[in-house]
């Protein structure tokens, strides 16, 4: 379910065109609201398991998801107030076609967007997914007990879930590149290697994020992410 959650995300999120086959869904609060039920399975499964471990990270999982879920909203609420609409394609579209501009209130979010990325991500500060640590886990207690295929769709959704932030960012923020409903099939050829390169430069921005900085104590992320949310 978790892994089904997060492929569906990605089929209506606008990361190469906004003539998606889900456009009737690819509403950006319902987005949200998979990417909450995708919590909602992995945290239930990780509780089921009934070992110390997973439900200690059951519980900050939710923590996080509760404290860094109306920080994303609100970014959305930014976007959509420039393009009137919740609809991720149209506001995509909109911003692509010269609406972007130099807005404090899409900085400011983009700020935000960042920290929750980081925040719903697992990522350093707030996470270390590659900690052997039980005591400071939060992803990663979850998945302890977890082996074979099903940690491989476990990893495998995770990893989906962190292209799906990315690719909000860019819909949201670097919309350029994304081939626009009335270009057509060119306008897809070069959106495929836009989308490459700018994936390539947010995979460097996140190893230097990572590099420069120290995993923080539990009890500081709702600071992190309160901070996200002012700024959102």
């Amino acid at each position: 379910m978790v892994f089904g959650t997060m492929v569906v995300a990605a089929g209506i999120i606008p990361s190469m065109s906004t003539r998606l086959p889900l456009v009737g869904s690819a509403d950006a609060i319902a987005l949200v609201g998979l990417f909450a039920a995708a919590r909602m399975f992995m945290t239930l499964a990780a509780m089921d398991v009934g070992t110390a471990f997973g439900t200690l990270g059951a519980r900050r999982e939710m923590m996080v998801g509760f404290l860094a879920e109306p920080a994303l909203l609100m970014v959305i609420f930014v976007a959509s107030q420039i393009s009137s609409s919740t609809a991720l394609p149209v506001i995509t579209d909109h911003l692509a076609s010269g609406h972007l501009g130099l807005s404090p209130g899409l900085a400011f979010s983009a700020v935000a967007f960042i920290l929750v990325l980081l925040a719903e991500n697992a990522r350093i500060p707030v996470d270390n997914p590659a900690t052997h640590l039980e005591l400071t886990m939060i992803h990663e207690a979850m998945l302890l007990e977890y082996s074979a295929r099903h940690l491989a769709l476990m990893e495998w959704a995770a990893q989906l879930k962190l292209f799906n932030y990315v690719c909000i960012g860019f819909a949201l923020f670097l919309p350029w590149g994304v081939a626009r409903a009335h270009i057509g099939p060119i306008g897809l050829a070069v959106a495929i290697p836009a989308l490459a390169m700018k994936l390539a430069v947010a995979g460097a921005a996140l190893a230097l994020i990572e590099t420069v900085s120290a995993k923080m104590r539990v009890m500081r992320i709702p600071e992190f992410l309160a901070t996200a949310f002012l700024f959102a």
